[in-house]
């Protein structure tokens, strides 16, 4: 069994950016990002901070825009619309889940598709599912094609079942493992939690992306050996055992089916690396394509 490490490869991500970067830097441009978070989420937080810090080491533009809990869905689209109008930033990311009284659809339609870094605009999952490489693919799945390939793993007639069919992770994972050429020409099948016979699904292939958000949803009788597991899964559950309390798992139960994987990701340390590395990847590409 191989275990795949993401965090190596953002960091081999991370090289590729910086190198564009410095192409950039050489003809006097730096690309911006500009993060909004509305409230006090702390995963959320967290979150918009190690983005925040990785940009700044990676010599983005960074802009941090933190927004009260109680702020109305008009000013947070002024806020997105003087960013669209901002020649210096390239990448716009409104961090999700917003408060209640935001319309989340209407923030992401909002945002410029060509600074859309996220992937989420109507305009780029279009250009996802018409194959068109000036569109932005969401960040998680595009990185778990990435570390497929850096495990070798072809996917080219591979029989590959996504379980979970959100617009975040499935249903743009579908589409990336169908579409021609590197990374693409699998068969693949689209499971959720509510498919019958899932383990009879999945047994049958030779690379699962488990995407569903449920601790430990996959086992030992979802996995055939040999298989290929990329396990996008990121719950937190009570363990006495340790330190805090909790523990960070996948959706696929690890200890009982790394052994007959020929590979698969841990959980943290596996697809979680990569989300952060393609958004980086994103703006310096939305920033080429709009300094051209």
């Amino acid at each position: 069994m191989k275990q795949i490490d993401g965090a190596a490869v953002a960091q081999k991500v991370h090289q590729e950016t910086r190198q564009r970067i410095e192409a950039l830097a050489a003809r006097g441009i730096q690309p911006g990002l500009a993060v909004v978070l509305v409230g006090d989420d702390p995963a959320s937080r967290a979150y918009v901070r190690s983005k925040d810090k990785r940009a700044a080491e990676l010599g983005f533009h960074s802009v941090k825009r933190e927004l009260p809990a109680t702020t109305s869905q008009e000013e947070l689209l002024a806020v997105v619309r003087e960013l669209n109008h901002d020649p210096a930033i390239h990448g716009i990311l409104v961090q999700s889940p917003p408060p209640k009284q935001i319309d989340e659809a209407a923030i992401v339609r909002a945002i410029d598709p060509n600074k859309d870094v996220d992937g989420f605009h109507p305009v780029n999952v279009a250009k996802l599912a018409l194959e068109d490489p000036t569109g932005f693919v969401p960040c998680t799945p595009l990185g778990c094609i990435r570390l497929l390939e850096e495990a070798g793993v072809s996917t080219a007639g591979a029989n590959a079942v996504v379980v979970g069919r959100s617009m975040i992770v499935g249903k743009p994972m579908a589409l990336l493992l169908m579409r021609r050429g590197k990374g693409g020409d699998a068969t693949v099948t689209v499971a959720h939690s509510r498919s019958k016979n899932l383990a009879a699904i999945t047994r049958q292939a030779e690379i699962v992306i488990a995407a569903v958000g449920r601790p430990h949803f996959l086992g030992a009788e979802h996995i055939g050996d040999g298989a290929v597991v990329i396990d996008v899964g990121i719950n937190r559950i009570d363990d006495p055992t340790s330190p805090k309390g909790t523990r960070l798992v996948g959706d696929v139960d690890y200890d009982a089916v790394a052994e007959r994987c020929a590979a698969i990701t841990p959980v943290p340390g596996g697809v979680g690396p990569m989300t952060i590395a393609m958004l980086m990847a994103n703006t310096v590409q939305a920033c080429e394509q709009l300094t051209k």
